[in-house]
């Protein structure tokens, strides 16, 4: 279950978004709360709690619906509770929800990947081709899945971008995902990708010896920039069949931080991982 820390964070961001879709800048929300600006930013940030009174005068003038507004109420009870989404968004399940907002928000990434291509990386024809493989997939899902997923790309790509760092098992570049020419054009796009200053990417190979076997523990951790002398707030998603956990006790993190920088040091380098990812593009000619 998310700590607390996760849901004041997911609070803010529905605050935030409530706001943004009240057409309303941060200087109106402290207006409403006769407050300083700077208040607003960290609840928007999930940096610190607010009161009931406060947040149903904020919700009331952002003109927001009466089961949103209660919902938030009992989210800010520090209760768990998930997100509402509507359009193509809604593709995402619940529980990777939370996620999503976290990614937009992060300064610095870095994910483990096991078996498939990090879903940030996947070109169009790669996710289609996954999409399609579910025997439930019809048109409209998978044309939201793609659309979606490109959403999130746009991180990587926009003005800001995080550093990203990727860890791939060589198994990502082998499993074939809607055959050779999707995969060539897959990996194709993962040098493009590495060649970027904010991105890097690396692959342990299947000879690897020191610390390979941790490359079967996927995880992502994110780091959000915090303003002032305030901590930054760091994060591990571990993510599931059917539900993710969110991890950000500091014991949490730093075991993770400390797998992460084993399995850096056992993968291969990034001109090295360059060229088996060449290799690989070629043996699907």
């Amino acid at each position: 279950m998310a700590t607390p820390t996760v849901r004041r964070l997911q609070l803010g961001n529905e605050l935030r978004h409530a706001r943004q879709a009240a057409g309303l800048e941060q200087a109106d929300a402290a207006k409403i709360l006769d407050c300083a600006v700077t208040k607003i930013s960290r609840l928007e940030l999930g940096q610190s709690g607010i009161n009931k009174g406060d947040l149903v005068l904020l919700l009331n003038e952002y003109g927001d619906t009466d089961e949103h507004k209660q919902w938030m109420i009992e989210l800010a009870r520090a209760r768990s509770a998930r997100g509402r989404w509507g359009g193509y968004r809604s593709v995402f399940p619940e529980w990777f929800r939370m996620y999503v907002d976290l990614e937009t928000d992060a300064n610095d990434m870095r994910q483990v990947q096991t078996e498939l291509i990090p879903g940030i990386l996947q070109t169009e024809a790669y996710i289609r081709a996954l999409e399609t493989s579910s025997p439930r997939a019809n048109d409209s899902d998978v044309d939201s899945s793609v659309r979606a997923r490109q959403e999130r790309q746009e991180l990587l790509t926009g003005a800001n971008p995080p550093n990203a760092a990727f860890i791939m098992s060589e198994s990502c570049l082998r499993r074939q995902i809607g055959g050779p020419a999707i995969m060539k054009d897959q990996i194709r796009y993962l040098e493009e990708l590495a060649l970027m200053d904010h991105i890097h990417l690396q692959v342990m190979p299947f000879d690897a010896q020191t610390h390979a076997g941790a490359i079967s523990y996927g995880f992502t951790m994110l780091t959000i920039s915090s303003p002032g002398s305030t901590p930054d707030l760091e994060f591990v998603y571990v993510e599931s069949f059917d539900d993710a956990r969110y991890l950000d006790d500091k014991g949490s993190v730093a075991d993770y931080v400390s797998l992460w920088n084993r399995l850096q040091a056992a993968a291969l380098g990034p001109k090295e991982s360059l060229d088996l990812m060449g290799a690989v593009a070629k043996q699907y000619s």
